[in-house]
């Protein structure tokens, strides 16, 4: 199934939904096999280390040290990887509130991480969009 490409319609229908729980964005050596048994929601092999995104209460059991907490919002819209436009316009309309965004891009949505203490903002921001 492929998803919806067309901009204006993916922002009318992408649904912002706030998960529950605290994530951090953790740095460390090793491969995520070393990992797996914390489930990260997502991790990257970089040239500096191993980026893994884990609960908050996980990083902190496991003393991996971490820079802050974030929310994660899903795009419940089942988004193209071949949309364009989609991350930029999120991306700009969370930066008119001095809101960052960190964006993973999965087969079928968007996910966009924000700081936690400015989760809700992000929500009504996201909300101009419908």
């Amino acid at each position: 199934m492929s998803g919806i490409t067309e901009l204006t319609q993916l922002l009318k229908t992408m649904s912002p939904h706030l998960q529950d729980g605290e994530f951090a964005f953790c740095t460390t050596e090793g491969n995520v096999a070393d990992y797996v048994h914390l489930n990260p929601v997502c991790f990257f092999q970089e040239s500096e280390g191993l980026t893994l995104i884990l609960l908050a209460d996980d990083a902190k059991r496991e003393k991996i040290p971490f820079e802050g907490t974030y929310r994660k919002i899903t795009l419940t819209v089942h988004s193209s990887l071949e949309a364009v436009g989609l991350t930029a316009a999120v991306a700009n309309k969370l930066t008119q509130y001095g809101i960052s965004a960190n964006v993973v891009a999965a087969y079928y949505h968007d996910h966009i991480f924000v700081p936690s203490a400015k989760a809700t903002q992000a929500m009504k921001a996201l909300a101009e969009f419908t």
